[in-house]
């Protein structure tokens, strides 16, 4: 392997479960998450059924609208398992116009899905429904387990409607689990893509002043967890995807620089971020959110990539 060079793996390790092949539903499957995970569904020996908000292209996909409540009638027919990851990216300016894209992406997609399920005459088994760690809101060093408490924000606010809008499924006795997910890293897209560019450049630094704690987890690791949670009939509810080892901003500097060989001495006043990007700044990038995934480690979940630095490398870890 050279080094120097950060490498998230693109492959999913850790992807087959064993157990029976499963048709599953997915939504936003394009995405970082969906699009690797659509991957890892097809090669362990699952159907997968893509919904997308346009017409249907073959038998594999089905079509929804989640604005206007609409989707085609046999979206979940003779479907195992739904994974819901659609919503609208976190990472732009918070308009009051993309404060709702963000909510209705989310809020009215996951409420529809849950209908959906609710009212199939053969129910799928499971809902796997994305949220995010930023239900937790900014708690500085506090250790967040599913336990904790939701914390304040817009962020915060969006995320418990997220989880709420999956009650018709499970009032209809579906196992339902939320994916309080952290920052998830990958070389081809995503926060860790999109911070590269500067720091091989050797501008990169620390976000604010670098104390807030960082929720991350490699890609691999995130579509493990998913897989593991989706086979798993004991795990309902809140999950935390996130790596057992999270770090804060400046050590997460520290590590990128490291690898790339770079220096990491151009810091980003926090003052500048709030300017740049306002709202979303503070409850993103300046927030502080030490997640531990203790539902994951107590199932017996195995992390592939538990650290920071063997993540950024693509080294396993023991």
């Amino acid at each position: 392997m050279t080094m120097g060079v950060p490498i998230i793996p693109g492959r999913e390790s850790g992807s087959h479960q064993g157990g029976p092949a499963l048709t599953i539903a997915i939504t936003g499957s394009s995405g970082l998450i969906g699009s690797a995970l659509v991957r890892a569904l097809e090669q362990a020996g699952h159907t997968v059924r893509r919904l997308v908000r346009r017409d249907a292209h073959g038998p594999d996909e089905a079509s929804w609208d989640p604005a206007h409540g609409a989707t085609d009638s046999s979206a979940i027919d003779g479907i195992d398992a739904v994974i819901n990851l659609a919503g609208e990216p976190l990472d732009q300016r918070w308009t009051r116009a993309a404060r709702r894209r963000i909510r209705s992406s989310r809020v009215e997609g996951t409420s529809l899905i849950a209908r959906m399920i609710a009212s199939a005459a053969a129910r799928p088994r499971v809902l796997v429904s994305a949220s995010a760690m930023g239900i937790y809101g900014n708690r500085g060093d506090e250790i967040l387990d599913e336990s904790s408490t939701p914390g304040r924000g817009f962020a915060a606010d969006v995320c418990q409607e997220w989880e709420r809008a999956t009650e018709p499924a499970s009032d209809a006795g579906v196992r339902v689990v939320h994916l309080r997910t952290g920052l998830v890293l990958a070389r081809h897209g995503g926060a860790l893509a999109r911070m590269l560019p500067a720091f091989r450049l050797g501008i990169g630094g620390r976000m604010g002043n670098g104390r807030q704690w960082m929720s991350w987890i490699a890609l691999p690791d995130a579509i493990a967890a998913i897989l593991f949670v989706l086979r798993e009939d004991g795990i309902s509810g809140a999950v935390n995807i996130g790596s057992p080892n999270p770090v804060t901003n400046a050590e997460f500097t520290r590590v990128l620089a490291r690898v790339l060989g770079r220096p990491a001495v151009v810091p980003v006043p926090a003052l500048a971020l709030e300017l740049a990007f306002g709202r979303m700044a503070d409850e993103t990038v300046l927030a502080s959110q030490r997640m531990r995934p203790r539902r994951l480690l107590e199932a017996g979940f195995e992390f592939g990539y538990p650290t920071l630095e063997g993540a950024v490398r693509g080294e396993r870890g023991e």
